[in-house]
């Protein structure tokens, strides 16, 4: 007679996890190639650096942020006599759609070590949960391709489904809605951006950031391998900095590290604790 393995309940309910950088895309470079064609498709280059900076919002206010940089905002006055207008920003939008659908159908690998997450996350019976800067449009082939690598999340949200993006909670508390949550502060976000980790304190659940996979250190699996240990270690000490400085309550490289922070984070909420 098969016996069946016996699942034991967690007392966290869920836990809802971002994507680029976070759970697939290990150096969240889509959308780097994304802005970066788009603008470059108006006759102005901009820097990684530049591009990642409003990381983790909705794209169209990521577009509005990158022109209201400074360096940018003159390049875009120099090459067109005028500063970008909302019909401009309406327009780059429309342009960065199917550059952003491209970009992230070649970077949908899942991270490493997110389907054992899964598997120990099906054992506890905590339910998983999904959301994204990306729009519902995006992220459609996106879902199809991490469904077929064996993740398909029971809630996702887009950032065009919410009134306001991060770092307002209204995404984690839609999945929470979805996922059937009773308690908020048994929710656990996963992130790779200050907005993201600050969008699950706002939402009142424990927050874990991963360094090394998503955007603060930028690079893919491969480029980051090839680093020397002391360059990997200086990259991964700035990212935790500034990952720690949003407020997260653990930080760790990426997705295959958190398991051990999910355990501590149950024995916390058996003693009482809250995020």
């Amino acid at each position: 007679m098969l016996k069946h393995k016996e699942q034991t309940a967690s007392l966290i309910e869920a836990v809802i996890m971002d994507w680029a950088g976070t759970s697939v895309d290990f150096g969240s470079t889509a959308p780097i190639r994304g802005f970066q064609a788009l603008f470059r498709k108006r006759g102005i280059e901009i820097t990684e650096a530049e591009t990642r900076k409003p990381m983790g919002c909705e794209k169209r206010e990521h577009i509005s942020q990158l022109l209201q940089m400074p360096r940018i905002q003159r390049a875009w006055l120099q090459r067109y006599g005028q500063h970008a207008t909302v019909d401009d920003l309406d327009e780059l939008y429309r342009e960065f759609v199917p550059l952003q659908i491209y970009a992230i159908s070649e970077s949908s690998q899942l991270v490493p070590g997110l389907l054992s997450l899964l598997a120990w996350a099906e054992q506890k019976s905590i339910k998983i949960g999904a959301n994204t800067g990306y729009s519902e449009t995006m992220v459609v082939g996106l879902l199809e391709s991490a469904a077929k690598q064996g993740y398909q999340p029971q809630s996702n949200v887009c950032a065009t489904q919410v009134t306001k993006g991060r770092p307002y909670p209204y995404m984690c508390m839609t999945n929470a809605m979805q996922l059937g949550v009773m308690k908020l502060a048994r929710c656990v976000k996963i992130d790779d951006t200050a907005p993201g980790i600050e969008e699950g304190l706002n939402a009142g659940m424990w927050t874990i950031a991963v360094a090394v996979s998503g955007n603060e250190v930028g690079l893919n699996l491969s480029q980051w391998q090839q680093l020397d240990l002391q360059a990997q270690q200086k990259l991964r000490g700035q990212a935790e900095l500034k990952l720690q400085r949003a407020g997260a309550h653990y930080v760790v490289d990426s997705i295959a590290d958190v398991i051990p922070c999910l355990v501590d984070i149950e024995s916390r909420i058996a003693e009482g604790g809250k995020p």
